[in-house]
Order: structure tokens, then C-alpha cells, then sequence
């Protein structure tokens, strides 16, 4: 099953790593699906909000993250398993134990220009597309938190994975990302690319009349496939990144009309990932989105 997915956009501030958490939390919560988190930025903004600080910590003094592994893979080639670097059980959601990550750390960058410096992309492309085709088999979904802009590590992962979902904010400045990208995707298409989920829209003011005519303005952009559900900016999911010392039910930490709409995302993009594989029909899949999603999608 085609199942890994690259969270990206060009632009930074599109509230991306808070996106994927809510939505981990939310596809392990109510669907149970297993979902393996990579964190490809190192500013590691997903791993503090999935850890406690003290575990995080622990991870990157002790060589236990993403930048470790790749730095043994790829740099000084060793028989390391990409494995034997994940935190099982991430997540302050009660309910949402099926979480796993791969943490990262502010090394990365440095790691990055070393595999420029000694011309290791082919190499660093191949563990990433080796990693790929583990993860897929061994979890349900597997969502990769990419930095802003285009590093080589994120052409790899946009190259190798099988989806991207891009995050925006509703205004010129953070759709500029998507064109970037759109552009960035017709280069060099024989090198392969991931395909397209569609675009998400993001930290939409609710009480902005201008949000609400630029997420107009997007949605009637075909090619650019948005997300039925548009996810408010509101408090309830600024707070859900900051890790709670005791577990919280799903309720608790997103609650209300935040819940809901999570929800409603995470049911579209189950959906997509179902009506994108090899096989499936555009009317059935229409069909079971219209019955769980209702009539106005």
C-alpha cells in the first residue's frame, strides 16, 4: 500500500509540524492506524511536541536520532537499522499509543552540508528510499515533517515518498510556497516525485473576511485538490504543542469544534490515501467519502 506521505511547503510558518501532530493524534486515536512520524527539520519542532523534554534529550545525547542514523548510513556507511532509532509510545494523548517517531535534532543541517560537501546525494537518496520501503510495510501511514524550503534531504523525501500534503495559510506569502513547489515538481521528471494529496489550508482566521476570500481564491485552483476541511486558528491548537506531564484524553487537548474538524481531516486524507491506490475507482471512493463526509464534499 502506497502509505508514505512528505509534509511540505516552501514557505515556513504554515503551522506544518503542528498539522502533523494533530493529525498522528488523530489518525491513531480514532482510526487506531498505526503511524510512524519522521522529523526531517531540525528545529525538531514535532519531536518536543510528541516527547517530554527529558526523553527528547535523551535521545539526541545518547546518538538516537534521525541525524545519527543518517550520519551512519550515509556518511560513514556502517549496518545500522533505521529501526533501532525510533521512540515507540509517542504522544501525551491517552488514547493514542500507536505512535512512533523518528526524532531529529539540530545536527542535521550540519549533516546536510556534509553530504553536499562530499557529494553523497545519490548515496543519502538511497537510504531514504530504502527507509521508505520498510516504513511503508511495517505501518499504516507514515508522515514525514519536512523543513521549509528545499533542502537535499527534502528533494529526497519528495522524491521518494509515495504522497505530499501541503499545509497553507490563506494569503499571498504562504501560497507563493505552493508555487514554488508545483514548479520545483515539473523539474526533472524523470527523477521521479511523490504525488499530490492536495493542499491543506491552514491558521485560517475565522473572524478575517480576507482569510476567507484567499481560501476562496485557492479552492478554485483545480490543480491544487484542497482539503474539504479548512483548520482554524485557534487556541485550543496553539496549546497542543506544548507536551502535557500527565496524558490527556483526545478531548481534553483538542477539544470541541477543533476535534471536529481534525477529525474531518483525517477521514478525508484515509480517504484519499484509499482512492489513490493502484486499482482504485474515483466513483466508489466519491461514493464512501460522500456517505462518511456528507453531501457538501
Amino acid at each position: 500500500m502506497r502509505n508514505t506521505i512528505t509534509v511540505m511547503n516552501a514557505k515556513g510558518g504554515v503551522g506544518k509540524s503542528t498539522l502533523v501532530l494533530a493529525l498522528a493524534e488523530t489518525l491513531s486515536n480514532d482510526h487506531g492506524r498505526k503511524v510512524l512520524v519522521i522529523d526531517s527539520d531540525a528545529q525538531a519542532s514535532i519531536s518536543h511536541m510528541l516527547l517530554p523534554q527529558e526523553a527528547l534529550e535523551a535521545a539526541q545525547t545518547s546518538g538516537r536520532t534521525i541525524v545519527d542514523y543518517l550520519v551512519g548510513a550515509v556518511l560513514k556507511p556502517s549496518p545500522v537499522k533505521w529501526q533501532d532509532f525510533v521512540i515507540t509510545g509517542a504522544s501525551d494523548v491517552d488514547d493514542a499509543r500507536s505512535i512512533h517517531l523518528l526524532p531529529s535534532d539540530t545536527q542535521l543541517t550540519l549533516f546536510e552540508r556534509e553530504v553536499s560537501k562530499g557529494e553523497h546525494e545519490r548515496d543519502l537518496r538511497k537510504i531514504i528510499g530504502a527507509l521508505l520501503v520498510e516504513a511503508r510495510a511495517a505501518y499504516d501511514i507514515v508522515l514525514i515533517d519536512s523543513a521549509p524550503g528545499l533542502s537535499v534531504l527534502t528533494e529526497c523525501w519528495l522524491r521518494e515518498a509515495d504522497f505530499y500534503v501541503s499545509p497553507t495559510r490563506p494569503d499571498y506569502i504562504s501560497s507563493r510556497g505552493l508555487k514554488f513547489l508545483r514548479e520545483f515538481r515539473q523539474r526533472d521528471p524523470q527523477m521521479g516525485f511523490a504525488e499530490s494529496l492536495g493542499v491543506i489550508i491552514n491558521m485560517k482566521d475565522p473572524h478575517a473576511p480576507e482569510d476567507a476570500q484567499y481560501e476562496q481564491w485557492l479552492r478554485q485552483d483545480a490543480e491544487l485538490k484542497c482539503f474539504r476541511q479548512a483548520i482554524l486558528r485557534v487556541t485550543p491548537l496553539q496549546a497542543a504543542t506544548r507536551f502535557a506531564p500527565t496524558p490527556r484524553s483526545y478531548w481534553a487537548k483538542y477539544p470541541g469544534q477543533t476535534g471536529a474538524c481534525l477529525r474531518d481531516l483525517a477521514a478525508e486524507l484515509i480517504w484519499r490515501l484509499a482512492a489513490s491506490q493502484p486499482g482504485a475507482t474515483y466513483q466508489t471512493s466519491r461514493g464512501r467519502i460522500a456517505q462518511h463526509m456528507g453531501p457538501s464534499f
